[in-house]
């Protein structure tokens, strides 16, 4: 057979078209196809090692692909073949793999991630932490693949909002999208994680503590209630929280059918709390008695608390904040210092701390102390609830107070 002599790089530029299709040999297989129409595509012929048939593929079309990456091609392909694989399978593969590495992008990763966070937290705050995703990762990393992050890169997108001072912003996202990272090597996406530092880049932010009053401070709270020029179920909605000690979306959200009056219970679904898990509130004499009051209000609706221009939702979060800072109270108080307000009060009075975590829903990382606070803590924490209550009307005195008395009848506002 004679031997085939190499092309050069002139011979092949200058390959011009004919009537019929033709080839030009460059030898080991390797041929240059030039079609009638002038377009020319570089084939290697070679036997498929499992069928013992003769086939061929191709290394795309020149000029994108010169003579020497053609010769690479061939290369690689010869040495494939010397291991008894198919070259031709082996690169459907690899682009195979590359296609659907280029699917995994941040966003189709982070939607798969993001059923499974949602039901392990509140819907308000799943909401909240979608909603932070889509607003500074996805208009720069969206479409990007999971596996082309780089650090540099995902700190370049949140330097800007870090610039702006908005530093717990900057924590939040920094780990979820560390979370979403580690759901994609979990589930074999990617062998690593390259984001896990990338907090490292930004100032940390210092906490800050949610305004409260000092527990001395009750009593003005008290009146300040009494004398404010509020709507009666922002009142009772403020009074609700204060006594129960739960969060102020919980406490806006409460519902009718929520509430056992006969097991003095007020039993939150896990979907309306923050780490997604049920809590029962013991009811007080106090609690129940402004049930009582705000049941002609309210009663025959779905919400203990309904909004002023819409009686079919429930009143806003933010009700009950807006409030006590028109009260006097701005930059002392916000509504979830009320909370602050009970524990610091409860502690102060040398009451069992993990029972009052547990008044406040507060979870608890020891699974098997968990347990037996669900078991054990109900009777334990009604004697707290009922002290802090008896000790929030003892504040009152001299003020009015709608827990207080069960004889009010309400008024036209």
């Amino acid at each position: 057979m004679a031997k085939t002599n190499p092309l050069t790089n002139t011979e092949v530029k200058q390959a011009k078209p004919r009537d019929k299709v033709y080839k030009l040999a460059d030898g080991d297989g390797l041929q240059l196809r030039v079609k009638p129409n002038g377009a020319k595509t570089w084939l290697l012929d070679f036997v498929n090692p499992y069928t013992r048939k003769r086939t061929s593929m191709s290394f795309g079309s020149y000029p994108a692909i010169s003579l020497a990456e053609a010769r690479k091609s061939r290369m690689t392909a010869k040495e494939l073949l010397a291991k008894g694989l198919n070259p031709k399978d082996e690169r459907d593969t690899q682009q195979r793999i590359t296609d659907e590495a280029n699917d995994n992008t941040l966003q189709n990763i982070a939607e798969q991630w993001f059923e499974v966070k949602k039901t392990k937290v509140s819907n308000n705050y799943a909401t909240d932490i979608w909603r932070s995703i889509e607003l500074h990762l996805f208009p720069s990393l969206g479409k990007v693949p999971i596996n082309k992050l780089t650090a540099p890169k995902v700190i370049d997108v949140i330097r800007p909002i870090a610039s702006k001072g908005t530093l717990e912003t900057v924590r939040r996202l920094c780990q979820r999208i560390n979370e979403i990272m580690v759901f994609a090597v979990n589930t074999g996406l990617v062998s690593d994680n390259p984001l896990t530092g990338i907090n490292k880049a930004f100032e940390t932010p210092k906490k800050q503590h949610m305004p409260t009053l000092k527990p001395n401070e009750l009593p003005e709270l008290m009146h300040a209630l009494n004398i404010a020029s509020i709507k009666i179920i922002t009142r009772c909605l403020i009074e609700w929280q204060l006594h129960t000690m739960c969060r102020p979306n919980e406490s806006a959200g409460a519902r009718w059918d929520e509430i056992n009056i006969e097991a003095r219970t007020w039993l939150i679904p896990a979907e309306r709390m923050k780490m997604n898990r049920a809590h029962t509130i013991p009811l007080t004499e106090q609690t129940l008695s402004l049930l009582e009051f705000i049941k002609p209000i309210s009663g025959h609706r779905e919400f203990l608390f309904p909004a002023d221009r819409n009686f079919r939702k429930h009143a806003n979060d933010s009700t009950a904040n807006v409030a006590i800072g028109r009260m006097g109270f701005k930059g002392r108080l916000v509504a979830h210092g009320l909370r602050a307000l009970a524990s610091t009060t409860l502690n102060e009075q040398g009451f069992d701390s993990d029972v009052i975590e547990s008044c406040l829903s507060h979870v608890d990382a020891n699974e098997v102390r968990k347990a037996y606070n669900r078991s054990e803590y109900l009777e334990r924490r009604q004697k707290v609830m009922d002290w802090w209550s008896n000790h929030i009307e003892q504040a009152s005195q001299g003020n009015f107070s709608v827990t207080g008395y069960k004889t009010l009848k309400i008024v036209n506002e």
